[in-house]
């Protein structure tokens, strides 16, 4: 049975982060495989804030293109919006039965997991791989679960937020993000 790693997110937009952060998973623990899921509307998140999710695929798919053992999933697009995580992972285990599925989420998501539809579910069902984040340890009480592995992926000290507010304010983003995905935004305007 394959092991795939969920990793979820806006992606608003990819960085080298994330790739740094996929890539360690995929390549330098057990799982065979991440498929980076870019979520349509986070329920915990502001819709407005978002460009269009198609566009921020696109961008995803131009920064895997020479990845290896990570793609995209676009699994939500087909689902309801707000897209909860729960019911997510219920359809990927209905469809693909052959393969074992782990959530990956930053120490940030694991602090706020309680606030999470049915998380109880997902940490009886579910393995979860915690990525560190700056300015969070793990939860206390979550730490020390059976399903909860901390991992010692290099910590991100950078983020979404950061590069959206560095292009509305006309500073440079080169090496934050992939060229391609530079090219992308330069080409529609993107967070300006």
């Amino acid at each position: 049975m394959r092991t795939i790693g969920l990793f979820f997110g806006s992606f608003n937009p990819i960085h080298t982060g994330h790739l740094i952060i996929a890539n360690y998973l995929a390549n330098h623990t057990d799982l065979d495989e991440v498929w980076l899921v870019v979520s349509p509307h986070n329920p915990l998140k502001k819709k407005d804030a978002l460009i269009n999710m198609y566009d921020r695929l696109e961008m995803v798919n131009l920064a895997l293109e020479q990845a290896e053992n990570i793609r995209s999933s676009t699994i939500e697009f087909s689902m309801p919006h707000p897209s909860y995580t729960i019911d997510t992972l219920i359809h990927l285990r209905e469809k693909h039965p052959e393969k074992d599925f782990v959530l990956i989420m930053g120490s940030d998501n694991l602090a706020s997991l309680k606030k999470w539809k049915n998380y109880e579910i997902i940490l009886r069902d579910y393995r979860i791989y915690v990525y560190p984040r700056p300015n969070y340890s793990a939860a206390p009480e979550l730490e020390g679960h059976p399903s909860v592995t901390l991992t010692n992926t290099p910590l991100m000290e950078f983020s979404s937020t950061f590069i959206r507010n560095a292009v509305k304010n006309g500073k440079n983003i080169r090496y934050f993000v992939p060229d391609n995905v530079l090219e992308f935004i330069e080409s529609k305007g993107l967070y300006k």
